[in-house]
């Protein structure tokens, strides 16, 4: 009887691994010294490394942390694979661990509601950190269209994808915040290099509005280029309406770098 029970655990396990085989986004590990950055990629289809493709870096928020190397996956990517034959792209979700953060950001709670103060400038923490190694990998790689690397995010993610942004300037392309935020000083470093589509609701309660407002305005006053999209009678999740936005990609994709780097 135990040696059935073993076979048809066997097969169960077997199968369970085959069905993750199946996922287009393959799990992958990026170690940098004693640290290790879980992570997804989806590869365009018919990859060679003749061609050269685009890079997508997508931060989740808050809720899909762990170690797992599957909650990243909730949001977001059944857009970039429901559009992998569009637009051809190298598509990275990493995975922030359950007691980290991607960006530098005290929360607390005042008789306003939430306010988040975020840091200017400072050494990256080290989830960030990892993330930025884990691009330097990918940048690397002949494959790789140095011209076309972007960042995107939602909550967590949008602030991370705000400080990445400002910590990087010359790699970025484009990059699309979600319901983020970050300092608003920060933004004169990137204002004119890398356009920004900012996307928020108006009834957030979770990470306010004024966040990415800040944001917009500080882009704006330093010269940069900002789409902004405030969702009304909508609260923290706004992502599910950004990812329906009929433009959101080609947006993306459309920028360039003029020169390598």
């Amino acid at each position: 009887m135990k040696t059935w029970i073993k076979v048809i655990l066997g097969f169960l396990l077997m199968h369970s691994a085959m069905a993750q085989d199946r996922n287009p986004f393959k799990k992958e590990y990026f170690v940098s010294g004693v640290d290790t950055l879980k992570y997804r990629v989806l590869w365009p289809g018919n990859f060679s490394k003749a061609r050269q493709y685009p890079v997508v870096l997508f931060l989740h928020g808050a809720g899909e942390r762990g170690y797992d190397n599957e909650k990243q996956l909730v949001h977001g990517s059944k857009l970039f694979l429901e559009e992998r034959d569009n637009y051809p792209a190298i598509v990275i979700f990493p995975q922030c661990p359950e007691n980290d953060y991607w960006a530098n950001v005290e929360k607390k709670i005042t008789d306003d509601g939430r306010i988040f103060l975020f840091q200017n400038g400072g050494s990256p923490n080290k989830s960030l950190a990892l993330v930025s190694g884990l691009l330097d990998k990918f940048l690397n790689e002949s494959y790789v269209d140095k011209r076309r690397v972007y960042v995107g995010g939602l909550s967590m993610g949008g602030m991370g994808t705000f400080e990445l942004v400002s910590r990087r300037p010359d790699t970025f392309a484009a990059a699309f915040a979600i319901c983020g935020g970050g300092h608003p000083e920060s933004a004169k470093r990137y204002a004119g290099k890398v356009p920004f589509w900012v996307f928020h609701g108006a009834d957030d309660d979770v990470v306010p509005p004024k966040h990415s407002e800040i944001m917009v305005e500080a882009i704006k006053k330093a010269g940069g280029d900002v789409k902004f999209t405030l969702y009304p009678d909508t609260n923290h999740n706004s992502w599910d309406k950004a990812f329906a936005e009929p433009e959101l990609l080609s947006w993306l994709f459309s920028n360039k770098k003029q020169t390598t780097n």
